[in-house]
């Protein structure tokens, strides 16, 4: 039933979105990243929805009902915390006491949180204190006891690393070197032709020290954009 009653606030949020004028600023905030999501939308003017506390629908706080407001053993949703209106046209009493239980239930987990990842960081950081990543590559503790041959299996240094797991966010280069050299007036290559080139200028001197690895990925981010 949550899974079921959970799924009416994403069609309505599908719906919010074909039917929103491209100038709502709402609209506009959540799709550019800056702030809100689509959930936000739906909740704002189509519906709230069904309210969770601990991954379940609003258990019983009275006998045999959640709220004096229903009938005992109710099983509709509105007694089991769905909220049908959104918060332009206003909750009613009854729904309005389920999203704040709702809303309790995120601050606890927010201040409980807080404190146990506080706590893990610390200890954390007094076991990783004493590693060393030496000349050779090796990470090595405080008694030289070697700990990983290669610092995180690939030796990559995050720090130099432009997207979460790679050293080049290869779109990204590709974009800049098309706004760098426009060459209108040259003749276009054919996708088999960039395919060539590409397999040329990875076998020159440059790139003979380079990862077999890297190479391929080149090569198949070529084949993907060529397509």
């Amino acid at each position: 039933m949550l899974k079921e009653l959970s799924g009416i606030r994403e069609q309505a949020a599908k719906t919010c979105f074909r039917e929103l004028h491209p100038t709502n600023s709402a609209l506009i905030m959540s799709l550019s990243g800056s702030k809100g999501s689509n959930i936000n939308i739906s909740q704002m003017i189509a519906c709230v929805g069904q309210q969770a506390i601990n991954g379940k629908r609003v258990p019983n706080g009275f006998e045999n009902r959640a709220l004096p407001h229903f009938e005992k053993f109710s099983k509709i949703p509105a007694s089991r915390g769905f909220v049908e209106n959104s918060f332009f046209s206003g909750l009613t009493p009854t729904e309005f006491f389920f999203h704040t239980m709702a809303g309790r239930e995120g601050l606890v987990d927010t201040a409980v949180k807080t404190a146990e990842t506080g706590y893990l960081q610390r200890r954390l950081v007094k076991c990783l204190e004493d590693l060393v990543v030496h000349y050779d590559g090796s990470v090595r503790n405080s008694i030289n006891e070697i700990v990983e041959l290669t610092f995180g299996g690939d030796g990559l240094d995050p720090v130099h690393m432009e997207t979460k797991n790679k050293p080049v966010d290869l779109l990204r280069e590709l974009n800049h070197i098309r706004a760098l050299n426009q060459f209108r007036e040259q003749k276009v290559l054919q996708s088999k032709e960039i395919i060539v080139s590409a397999n040329r200028i990875l076998l020159e001197d440059q790139f003979k020290t380079s990862r077999d690895d890297f190479r391929q990925e080149c090569l198949e981010f070529m084949e993907k954009v060529t397509e």
